[in-house]
């Protein structure tokens, strides 16, 4: 296979504030990889071209990119950056023969099977069981996805349970929600919340409770604070954060099924350390009535990789490329 499509493949994993690309060198081996800020270029192709510049490649010939936004036809419009294109436009712009184009949770979900035990750090449950995989992760925005077993393979979910209504579990959190709702409206989804500007957003609804001014905080404030134990508020924003984020693991768990257990993926979680296992995460997972104890056998992990959706992007281009041996 390699002879038809040949080497390198540029892979790349975009989100809302940086774009990561690579170059997939030989089946299954990705080197040069690096982090372009987004708001650094005009267009995604631009960004490309940038990189492929300073890979000092001009050679490729097919090229996958998960990113942070639906993927359902032909024209991408981000939903947390300005990028917008046309999949096929880009596709001549930059003279590929292949551009695959997949949602970045996606193609994270797809790398799941091929993440390293030693990159996997548990938070409670029991042993991990052949079947569904759930997976959400906060960064920008707030990425949902599950991979499902078919056959001796596995199909990933392209979904944007982002999007779903937050439901508050406790007065408090029907205090911040009721905050959201007089900035946003009605719909107030888990990603408002569940984010990077979501512990912004939390931090302001528990400001103004205190009779104080909103936006006084960015969101890598709010974990610094909050992590160092000098700051009750922001200790207070990331409590409520993992307790939400663990209702939200909980209900996708239920949803899918997922007995092959749950992965914490994006940038956020993994910087809480040992703060995310001790939070209320684990306790507000489990918290489902009668099915507490489903819910208690189901192990969460969180992924420390460094670059997991480049896996899953690699993963995906050589199966619509036919390497199945890849």
């Amino acid at each position: 296979m390699s002879t038809l499509h040949p080497y390198p493949r540029l892979l790349a994993d975009i989100g809302g504030t940086n774009a990561r690309f690579a170059l997939e060198t030989a089946p299954g081996i990705i080197e040069d990889i690096d982090v372009l800020p987004c708001n650094d270029y005009p267009t995604l192709a631009d960004a490309m071209r940038a990189y492929l510049q300073r890979a000092d490649t001009h050679s490729v010939s097919h090229a996958a990119i998960g990113i942070a936004n639906p993927v359902t036809g032909d024209f991408v419009q981000m939903t947390n950056h300005h990028w917008a294109f046309s999949i096929e436009a880009t596709r001549q712009e930059l003279g590929f023969a292949t551009l695959l184009v997949l949602n970045d949770f996606t193609a994270l979900a797809l790398a799941l099977p091929h993440l390293p035990a030693s990159e996997l750090v548990q938070v409670g449950g029991g042993e991990l069981r052949h079947g569904a995989k759930a997976l959400i992760g906060a960064g920008t925005g707030l990425g949902v996805s599950g991979l499902l077993p078919h056959g001796g393979s596995w199909v990933a979910i392209a979904g944007e349970g982002g999007h779903v209504s937050f439901a508050p579990v406790n007065d408090e959190e029907a205090a911040i929600l009721h905050y959201a709702q007089g900035r946003l409206g009605q719909h107030v989804s888990c990603e408002r919340f569940l984010s990077g500007p979501g512990l912004e957003l939390i931090h302001d609804a528990l400001a103004v409770a205190d009779g104080e001014a909103a936006g006084q905080l960015s969101a890598a404030q709010i974990s610094e604070r909050g992590l160092s134990g000098r700051d009750a508020r922001c200790e207070k924003v990331l409590a409520h954060f993992c307790a939400m984020l663990g209702t939200a693991a909980g209900n996708l768990a239920l949803t899918l099924g997922a007995v092959g257990g749950v992965y914490i993926g994006g940038g956020i979680v993994p910087r809480f350390g040992d703060m995310f296992a001790r939070s209320a995460f684990r306790e507000r997972f489990e918290a489902k009535g009668r099915f507490r104890d489903y819910l208690a056998a189901v192990p969460v992990y969180v992924i420390h990789s460094a670059y997991p959706a480049l896996t899953g992007v690699q993963a995906a281009l050589a199966d619509h490329l036919g390497d199945h041996h890849a």
